[in-house]
């Protein structure tokens, strides 16, 4: 596109334009290995509110469309390229701009990575709690646009519960900010929260403002295992209905397991039906009550620590379950989808059902405190077969979590992935009002189109 890269190079420097193909590759993908991207025309790289205006002024003359990217670990393919696109990656807006102790309350740019957010908080003794399981790779710019949730989200809630604040450059160029700096705001219509989730279709995000919480104290731990997944349910309820608070409620089945033992042998119990993983704050909830509920619904096993170290030891079975499952050495595409938690166990039960029926390999693990589960389609990506098993099994799992009350995308977002299944669970009006949404923002659909809606 000629037009394009004329209007760039007039407007930009030309070490932010990137036109090689191998390089315009390489950021024209996600995630998401069902997802085809098509090709991009040039990347852009901007460093700078101004030179994000100027990359969209640049796509409005030469009437380009634009794809915004974060860091690329998103899992639906909302960051794929559209043929003949600009790809406007942020990833050098990278800066932790404000660090607000006294209001608690942190000014960021798009770029900066989760994991380095949460250091440069904790070492002025406060907290940014949103956690994504890709939190050391993924940017709190694409947190905001997917809305992402992680394992402290049956405590503190997802992103949307944070950001209290944006920038944003429009699709002409126009510069938006949005919410104030006090933590109370009535002030017109919230259009913060429009764009939180919105997966780049209504503009590009420059800056974030998030609340931030008093450092916590270190977690206690404890962890439960369960011959069945119908008590374990009831554990799980049981422990909201009494009005207990963890920090962290996860779930592995014993698929998980034994793929986490046969690649990182931890002397799990693999013949159990699932493990249940709790942390919580001692000054809220001690472990040992919680551990209590486990052991009263019949837990096979329970263990509680009150160490940090030892916790973390605990909790890292959680974390082994990707790199565990990518030594199988196929292709993987994680689900998500979630419940109500009283549903918990229908779900599992449901996904088993499917696994089995369909003759897949599809350990699960997610987030029992909210309902949020990930089931992990494992497959031979040349065996025609099995991949059409695996569509099969994706949809059956989308009817069945939509059927049990719950939605199709609990955290990672819809993209191109799952964009065919909203209408199943979006009301058709709600639907409209959406759409009216993006065509008020974008009127000539240039920004990420064919994504979310």
């Amino acid at each position: 596109m000629p037009d394009l890269l004329s209007e760039l190079h007039a407007r930009l420097p030309d070490q932010r334009i990137k036109t090689d193909v191998d390089v315009v590759a390489a950021y024209g993908q996600d995630r998401a290995v069902f997802e085809a991207a098509g090709t991009a025309a040039v990347l852009v790289t901007p460093h700078s509110t101004d030179e994000v205006v100027a990359a969209m002024e640049a796509a409005k003359a030469a009437n380009a469309i634009v794809v915004p990217r974060g860091a690329g670990t998103g899992l639906t393919g909302a960051a794929n390229a559209v043929d003949g696109c600009m790809i406007l990656s942020l990833h050098n807006m990278n800066q932790i701009l404000e660090i607000d102790a006294t209001n608690r309350m942190a000014r960021v740019q798009p770029g900066v990575i989760n994991s380095d957010l949460k250091d440069a908080c904790a070492k002025e003794g406060l907290y940014y709690p949103p956690d994504p399981a890709s939190f050391d790779m993924s940017s709190i710019g694409g947190n905001v646009s997917t809305n992402a949730g992680g394992l402290c989200c049956v405590k503190y809630g997802v992103t949307r519960d944070y950001v209290i604040g944006l920038e944003v450059v429009l699709v002409d160029g126009e510069v938006i900010t949005t919410g104030r700096k006090t933590l109370k705001s009535t002030t017109g219509i919230d259009l913060t929260g429009v764009f939180v989730g919105s997966e780049g279709l209504l503009g590009i995000i420059t800056e974030v403002t998030v609340k931030l919480e008093p450092a916590p104290p270190p977690p206690e731990t404890a962890v439960a295992y369960f011959a069945d997944l119908v008590p374990a349910g009831e554990a799980i309820e049981a422990v909201f209905t009494r009005g207990m608070q963890p920090t962290v409620m996860e779930i592995l089945d014993q698929a998980s397991l034994r793929i986490v033992e046969q690649f990182y042998p931890m002397d799990l119990d693999t013949e159990a039906a699932c493990l249940i993983l709790m942390q919580s704050s001692p000054d809220d909830q001690p472990i040992i009550e919680l551990a209590k509920v486990c052991e009263e619904f019949g837990a096979t096993f329970v263990h509680h620590a009150s160490d940090p170290q030892e916790g973390e030891m605990l909790l890292e079975v959680r974390r082994r379950v990707w790199p565990a499952a990518e030594q199988l050495g196929k292709a993987m595409l994680p689900e998500d989808v979630a419940v109500t938690r009283d549903k918990l166990p229908e779900l599992l039960a449901g996904i088993e059902e499917i696994a089995t029926r369909l003759e897949l390999v599809m350990p699960v693990v997610g987030h029992a405190g909210d309902g949020n589960m990930h089931p992990m389609l494992i497959f031979n990506e040349h065996d025609p077969d099995e991949v059409a098993r695996i569509h099969q099994a994706f949809s059956e799992i989308v009817a069945l979590a939509l059927g049990l009350g719950g939605t199709l995308a609990g955290e990672h977002g819809v993209g191109t992935l799952k964009r065919q299944f909203i209408e199943d669970e979006v009301d058709p009006v709600d639907l409209e009002v959406q759409r009216r949404v993006k065509a008020m923002f974008d009127p000539d659909n240039r920004l990420n189109p064919g994504k979310k809606l």
